[in-house]
């Protein structure tokens, strides 16, 4: 087995690549996948985009299949403490010496590529390679970023699925509701069943069309999943359990009732209104809508209580809409630096919180730790939220072992 230090040393490599930045297209990782030979023949794979509730849906549909008796491959983004929990077998993490190794194969092969590979390119083949060596019967994809140039859409799947559309990553994916939902809908082609979450009429049209241009069968998956209990917590995840249903059933993926309801009863998916303890909840909300359902299932799961919010927010989202969204279930607000370089400054956060409501108490903390401290100084519950990364970083101090937070941009 190689050392650890070679995990250490192919990591620090894949995160140098950042330096390329994100590049939508498909010609790059069509090239890439093409050279290492996959997906591997014979595998079943689900493409999941959306704006909210991806990471949920893949989660679910990894969860049934695994119940089911499937071999499955799942692979997911942000991670947030390690960078492994983006590629997962059957449920467990790729193993550092995998990556180590995946990396250097990939590294050797691109070495003189231009343009060269990005991050998020090289992480989606180094997933498919895995996958493929792992014999995986069923592959479950989430986009990264988008869904028509996202390296995730050079494979044919069995069935495509769209979560809810909202506003998020305007910059790139434009900023009319039309324009995000026709990049999230890129992913739906010629004559792949498509399977969609409910939508606002102005993003249901542009799927819907898209579907007819492709040939596309469609279904709207709109009454949510009541039959058996779902670990998640809220109503939206009865939703996106429904949805995760229904994209098996149009894929042809056989599983019964019984792999449905164990499935549904075992998920686990960090961050989405994760108990860490009695006392304190942890959402990777990013974006207003994600603020606005968090607030909702609150309500659902607390009644009127209000809580202790220790946030942290990254600079290139709706920061105005996302505390707009949590206002009403705030007692204080505590602000730590956080560790991304993507933070907004807790300044910046403060200023915009004294705006919009200026009766409320805040302060800011120079770390994670001593926010932590703060909050369990007073009797409410405890609310972490804001970004997945920070969720991430929160998630490892809570472990004890912060230093294991490996921080990315991607």
């Amino acid at each position: 087995m190689p050392p650890r230090s070679s995990y250490q040393d192919a990591l620090a490599w894949l995160y140098r690549t950042q330096r390329f930045g994100i590049k939508l297209g498909l010609e790059n990782i069509r090239r890439l996948l093409g050279e290492l030979d996959v997906p591997g023949k014979g595998q079943r794979l689900v493409h999941v985009a959306g704006t909210n509730g991806k990471g949920s849906v893949c989660a679910m549909i990894d969860a049934v299949c695994r119940e089911a008796g499937y071999r499955t491959g799942l692979f997911t983004s942000p991670h947030l403490v390690s960078y492994r929990e983006r590629i997962q077998v059957d449920g467990e993490m790729m193993a550092e010496e995998k990556v180590a190794g995946g990396l250097t194969l990939i590294r050797n092969l691109i070495s003189g590529w231009e343009p060269h590979p990005t991050f998020f390119e090289i992480t989606t083949a180094l997933a498919l390679v895995h996958f493929k060596e792992c014999q995986c019967e069923v592959v479950v994809l989430e986009t990264g970023l988008g869904g028509r140039l996202d390296a995730t859409n050079s494979v044919k799947p069995v069935v495509s699925v769209i979560t809810p559309i909202g506003y998020d990553h305007q910059s790139w994916l434009g900023n009319s509701l039309e324009e995000i939902a026709g990049e999230k809908a890129g992913i739906i082609k010629s004559r792949v069943p498509v399977v969609s979450a409910a939508q606002e009429p102005a993003a249901e049209k542009v799927v819907r069309e898209r579907a007819v241009e492709c040939e596309a069968p469609l279904q709207i998956v709109r009454q949510p999943y009541t039959k058996t209990p779902v670990a998640l917590a809220g109503a939206h995840q009865k939703q996106n359990a429904s949805l995760a249903i229904a994209a098996l059933r149009a894929g042809g993926i056989e599983v019964d009732e019984g792999a449905i309801a164990k499935g549904l009863q075992n998920v686990r998916w960090p961050a989405r209104f994760q108990r860490w303890d009695e006392r304190t909840i942890i959402d990777g909300a990013h974006n207003p809508a994600g603020a606005d359902i968090l607030a909702k299932t609150w309500r659902d799961q607390f009644g009127d209580e209000r809580a202790t919010i220790i946030l942290a927010v990254l600079r290139d989202k709706d920061v105005a809409g996302i505390w707009r969204a949590l206002a009403p279930i705030a007692r204080r607000v505590i602000l730590p630096h956080a560790a991304s370089e993507r933070a907004l400054a807790p300044e910046g956060v403060a200023q915009l919180i004294s705006t919009i409501t200026p009766k409320l108490r805040h302060s800011i903390a120079p770390t994670v730790a001593v926010a932590l401290n703060d909050a369990r100084t007073t009797p409410e519950r405890i609310l972490i939220t804001g970004s997945l990364h920070f969720a991430g970083e929160v998630l490892a101090t809570l472990r004890g072992d912060p230093a294991a937070f490996e921080e990315c941009a991607q």
